[in-house]
């Protein structure tokens, strides 16, 4: 379906009926403190629920603890297999233009910075990296999987913040609509998955047609999970080019929080680059990926290796293209990413496993498979806007 600016005004009034429920009722019951501690042993597929459970919240976790029955399973595995052959370049885009994508929208950045701090980043880039290595593992639905478990605990956590933010009037729901709404939703999944795409075709990685649309429809798997309206949500990569620049000319600009979010991020990936010599590159590969006027309204700083990162396509693509012409290539080059993306991920995180809980209250400062043709390219679909 193509959005118009009364569509896309219609979807900032709806939240999560379902989520927002739940979070409703733990919180009436006094019941919060008691689901955390219990759901933090509820972390892998078929688990059985902790005793003491409070009902509202297992008849939650009862109705979704399923995918939609309309997965088709083999493209999820098309999906998966892209996911291996670029992890460490989704990684790159996940972290260098996705979660700045997010600051660009200020309405967002004011959200996060309310719910995660300004000062911690790395927990939502632990907690973002987590949850994307969960989804593309060969088990992600089944026994013994944390993906599920963890979608069902993130929708409950965007719950909560409507639901802080509604009750303590911190937000103008007159001029801003529901927080987190599924504008809101759909715009986040179209930063994890068009937007990616769209990095790894500036890195100059190889792409297939069908690998794009696998991985793009994986995440549209993750947004119906997470609450996301199905009837809302661009089908396609054309549909989904133009919500994204519709959603982003609507909203993006600059301000305070982005800015000051922005700054943790590029201190903390210039904390896992080894040294100091190579920390400029974190800001340049942000500035090249999201553009400079974006990059300006992200206080991004300019550096000498503004100029030496447009090398990097260049670079990138003579390894895509010995990945091309050599399967031992191609396995190698998957390893050396698969330990990559291990290492980025551990460094977040420290070696432990992201808890999702829903916050009793909020910050008080707020104001594809290798036997598809590799040689068939994704080209992105043309901007809609100008």
């Amino acid at each position: 379906m193509n959005h118009t600016e009364a569509s896309m005004d219609a979807l900032r009034q709806t939240g999560d009926e379902l989520a927002d429920a739940t979070v409703a009722a733990l919180f009436e019951s006094g019941q919060v403190g008691t689901f955390n501690t219990l759901m933090r042993y509820v972390s892998t597929v078929g688990s059985a629920l902790p005793d003491g459970l409070p009902d509202v919240a297992r008849e939650y976790l009862e109705a979704t603890r399923v995918p939609p029955p309309w997965v088709d399973w083999s493209e999820m595995e098309k999906a998966r297999l892209f996911f291996i052959d670029n992890n460490v370049h989704i990684s790159t885009a996940l972290s260098f233009a996705s979660m700045p994508a997010c600051y660009i929208v200020p309405h967002v950045a004011k959200l996060l910075s309310a719910t995660h701090g300004l000062n911690y980043p790395s927990k939502r880039m632990a907690e973002t990296g987590q949850f994307t290595v969960f989804l593309m593992q060969p088990d992600a639905f089944e026994a013994g999987s944390r993906f599920i478990p963890a979608a069902q605990k993130v929708r409950l956590l965007h719950a909560s913040i409507r639901h802080h933010l509604k009750r303590e009037n911190r937000w103008d729901a007159a001029a801003l609509g529901v927080p987190i709404c599924q504008e809101d939703m759909i715009g986040g999944q179209m930063f994890f998955s068009m937007l990616v795409l769209d990095s790894l075709h500036r890195l100059g990685i190889h792409m297939t047609q069908e690998g794009a649309e696998a991985y793009y429809y994986a995440w549209r798997v993750v947004g119906a999970m997470l609450g996301v309206d199905q009837d809302a949500v661009p089908k396609t990569l054309d549909e989904a080019r133009q919500f994204l620049d519709l959603y982003m000319i609507r909203h993006m600009g600059p301000s305070d929080e982005g800015a000051h979010l922005t700054r943790q991020l590029i201190d903390l990936y210039e904390e896992v680059v080894p040294g100091t010599f190579f920390d400029p590159i974190v800001s340049a590969l942000i500035r090249y990926l999201v553009g400079d006027t974006c990059a300006d309204w992200l206080d991004v700083p300019h550096t000498p290796w503004d100029t030496v990162v447009k090398a990097v396509p260049h670079l990138l693509g003579v390894l895509e293209t010995l990945e091309d012409r050599s399967p031992l290539s191609a396995w190698a080059l998957d390893r050396i990413g698969h330990l990559t993306s291990v290492l980025e991920l551990s460094s977040l995180t420290r070696g432990r496993v992201m808890h999702y809980a829903i916050p009793e209250q909020l910050k008080k400062d707020y104001g594809v498979s290798n036997a598809v043709p590799r040689t068939r390219r994704w080209t992105p679909p043309a901007a809609t806007v100008s």
